[in-house]
C-alpha cells in the first residue's frame, strides 16, 4: 500500500525505510528541505547502524521518495504516520505543536479532494500525552469532510539498534476505536509475525510513556546502587550482575548495570512529560520525581570527582548519549563538557561517529546551545584528544578508543561505561563512575 510519513527525523526515517524495505510505497515528507534532498539522493539523514544501506536501496528501488509537498505525498495514500517530534515545553508539558501542524496539512489535502468511498487512517507513532488522538487530532481531521480514521501506534525504536528493534518489536500494539482502521495497521504489519494487539487508544498513548519512565528508573536505581556501594569498595557491576539473574521478580537486565546519566530524546522529555500530567492531576509520584533528581547526582559526582583532582585538561572520550549514535540532545556528555569548559577547563573531545558537519534539525540546534564551540574542542583522533590530557573522561568503549587508553596511559581514567575491558581496568589511575 502507499503510505505517507510525516517528520523524517530518526523515527520518521527509520519507520520509512523499514516499510519501504517489506514493499510499500513510502512517501516521507518533511519541512526541511536538506533532509529531503538527502534521502532523494539515498542517503539517510540520521545515523543509525543498517539504515544507510535501506535507504539507499528503496530509493534505488522507487520504493522510497521524500517530499515537502503533502498533498503528493498523500495522492492515493491510505495510512498516514505522524513521526513528527514531540519536544518539552518550558512547563515540563509536551510541545504539541508539530502534531498539529501535520493534521491540520493533512486534513486541508484531504479536504481538497475528499473520496469518502476510500478511508483514510491517520496514525500517530509520536510520543503524545493521553487523550491527544482524541481530543487534537481527531476533531481537526472531521473537520476535513473526508473519510478518516484514526488510531495510535507507538514505537519501541532504541537508537543504535533502531532498525533491528522495527522489524522485532517487543509488543505491537495499536490504539484505536474504529475496526477498519484495526483491520488496516494489522495488515500493514503483518509481516512481523507477532500479534497485533489493539487497545483503546488512551492505552496505546500511554505505554509508552509506562516503559520510558521505567528504563529510565532502571538507569537511576543501578547509579544509586553504585554510590551506595563503591565507597565500602564493592564493584556494584557485580552486584547487579547477580541482581539480574533473577528474572522471575528482577524482570531483566536491559538498562540495569551501574553508568553515567540516562539522557537522549526520549527518557528525559517523556519523564517530565508524565510528571506534568501528574501535577496537572494533583497527583504525587515521589519515585517518578526522584528519578531525575537522582540523575542529576550521577552528572554532579562525575563534575566533582574531576573538580576535586589537580588539572585543568581534560580528555573526552564520547559525546553522544549512546554509542553507535551522533544523537546529542540531552546527552549528559554534552552537559558535562558544557560544564567543566565553563569552569575554564580546557576540554578536547572525541566521538568515533559524531561529525558536526552532519548535524542537522534539532540534534544541531541542541548541540549549538550548548556548545557553540563545539568544532574547535573536538580532536580528529582519541590519540589526539589524550595528548596532554590530566583526566581521561570516557564515555565510548569504540575499540579505536580502547586502544587508545593502552597507548596513551593517562593519569587518571575516569570510565562512564563499565566496558572497556580488563586490560584498561588494570591500567594505574584507572576510575570507575560508580565502581
Amino acid at each position: 500500500m502507499k503510505i505517507a510519513v510525516f517528520g523524517l527525523g530518526y523515527v520518521g526515517t527509520v519507520t520509512a525505510a523499514c516499510l519501504a524495505a517489506r514493499g510499500h510505497d513510502v512517501w516521507g515528507v518533511d519541512i526541511d528541505d536538506h533532509k529531503v534532498a538527502m534521502i532523494s539522493d539515498g542517503r539517510t539523514p540520521v545515523l543509525e547502524p543498517g539504515l544507510g544501506e535501506l535507504v539507499a536501496d528503496a530509493v534505488a528501488r522507487g520504493a522510497l521518495h521524500a517530499t515537502v509537498s503533502v498533498a503528493d505525498a498523500l495522492a492515493g495514500a491510505q495510512i498516514s504516520l505522524v513521526c513528527v517530534g514531540t519536544p518539552s515545553a518550558p512547563s515540563g508539558g509536551t510541545d504539541l505543536s508539530f502534531v498539529e501542524r501535520a493534521t491540520e496539512e493533512i486534513a486541508q489535502a484531504l479536504a481538497a479532494s475528499p473520496d469518502p468511498s476510500v478511508m483514510h487512517a491517520v496514525v500517530v507513532r509520536s510520543t503524545v500525552p493521553p487523550g491527544t488522538v482524541d481530543d487534537v487530532v481527531a476533531p481537526v481531521l472531521a473537520a476535513s469532510g473526508a473519510r478518516v480514521g484514526t488510531a495510535m501506534c507507538p514505537e519501541f525504536l532504541r537508537e543504535g539498534s533502531g532498525v533491528a528493534d522495527f522489524f522485532d518489536p517487543p509488543f505491537t500494539v495499536v490504539g484505536t476505536s474504529d475496526p477498519a482502521v484495526a483491520e488496516l495497521l494489522s495488515s500493514l504489519f503483518r509481516f512481523l509475525d507477532q500479534p497485533v494487539r489493539v487497545v483503546a487508544v488512551r492505552t496505546a498513548e500511554s505505554v509508552k510513556y509506562a516503559c520510558n519512565a521505567f528504563h529510565a528508573t532502571k538507569v537511576a536505581f543501578a547509579n544509586e546502587m553504585g554510590r551506595v556501594l563503591r565507597p565500602l569498595g564493592i564493584d556494584s557491576r557485580e552486584v547487579m550482575a547477580l541482581f539480574c539473574e533473577d528474572h522471575r521478580l528482577n524482570i531483566s537486565p536491559s538498562y540495569l548495570r551501574p553508568g553515567f546519566a540516562f539522557g537522549g530524546p526520549c527518557l528525559p522529555k517523556d519523564l517530565r512529560s508524565l510528571l506534568h500530567l501528574a501535577r496537572m492531576n494533583s497527583v504525587d509520584l515521589p519515585l517518578l520525581s526522584g528519578t531525575l533528581s537522582s540523575n542529576e547526582l550521577v552528572l554532579a559526582d562525575v563534575v566533582n570527582r574531576i573538580t576535586a583532582e589537580d588539572g585543568m585538561t581534560v580528555a573526552m572520550l564520547g559525546l553522544s548519549f549512546k554509542m553507535s549514535s551522533d544523537d546529542l540532545r540531552e546527552s549528559p556528555s554534552v552537559r558535562l563538557a558544557e560544564t567543566l569548559f565553563g569552569k575554564g577547563y580546557n576540554i578536547r573531545i572525541h566521538d568515533p561517529v559524531v561529525k558536526p558537519s552532519q548535524l542537522i534539525g534539532t540534534n544541531r540546534r541542541y548541540v549549538e546551545s550548548r556548545l557553540p564551540h563545539l568544532q574547535h574542542l573536538l580532536a580528529d583522533s582519541p590519540a589526539e584528544a589524550l595528548e596532554g590530557a590530566d583526566t581521561a573522561v570516557v564515555s565510548s568503549s569504540d575499540e579505536t578508543v580502547i586502544a587508545a587508553l593502552i597507548a596513551a596511559r593517562p593519569t587518571r581514567i575516569l570510565d562512564l561505561t563499565g566496558g572497556l575491558g580488563r586490560t584498561v581496568e588494570s591500567l594505574p589511575g584507572y576510575e570507575g563512575v560508580g565502581w
